[in-house]
């Protein structure tokens, strides 16, 4: 008797679906996702922009997204706040240095699963040549098939970026710019 239970347990547990980690990649070719900032200019106003050109990758399984694993890249050339002048000023030596640092990284070291769909990410952000930590709140929008045959999860996430930590120069209230960050990932 004691062995057919352990058989019949046995079997149930091959018989289970298994949740998987997938890989995905950035959806960036069907503009599915965006990077954009917001900056106090001077302290009267926010400055918005976006950055044009960005891919990364991560491994997500929504069974165990604690085990998720993230890299993104963006490419600080491409910083476009919607004025040409503006935007040279911006990449140059004393704020960005676009020249010698064209790509900024961030890597994840963990995730937390904050409930509800919520995610603290925590990683290395390399800007400017600079390496320091950084966390984003992220909230899973959704996953499912596309009518494309593919499948698809769509995250949202924030995070508030202290300039003075990566060499970037400050202009009065214009210490911290705040990253929204919406990804839709397509499995691989």
């Amino acid at each position: 008797m004691k062995k057919m239970m352990i058989a019949s347990a046995l079997t149930g547990l091959l018989m289970m679906p298994l949740a998987n980690a997938a890989d995905y990649i950035v959806d960036t070719r069907g503009a599915h996702a965006s990077v954009n900032f917001k900056i106090k200019h001077l302290g009267y106003s926010w400055l918005t922009g976006r950055f044009d050109k960005f891919d990364g990758k991560f491994n997500y399984d929504s069974a165990n997204p604690e085990a998720s694993e993230i890299t993104f890249n963006v490419d600080v050339t491409s910083l476009n706040s919607n004025h040409a002048e503006r935007d040279k000023h911006l990449k140059n030596d004393e704020v960005l240095g676009a020249s010698k640092h064209a790509t900024a990284t961030f890597t994840s070291t963990s995730v937390k699963d904050m409930g509800n769909g919520n995610l603290k990410i925590v990683g290395n952000m390399t800007l400017k040549g600079v390496t320091k930590p950084m966390t984003i709140d992220a909230e899973k929008i959704g996953e499912g098939k596309d009518p494309w045959g593919g499948y698809r999860v769509g995250f949202s996430g924030t995070t508030l970026l202290s300039l003075a930590d990566f060499g970037v120069q400050i202009f009065g209230d214009s210490s911290h710019a705040t990253l929204d960050i919406q990804i839709e990932g397509i499995r691989q």
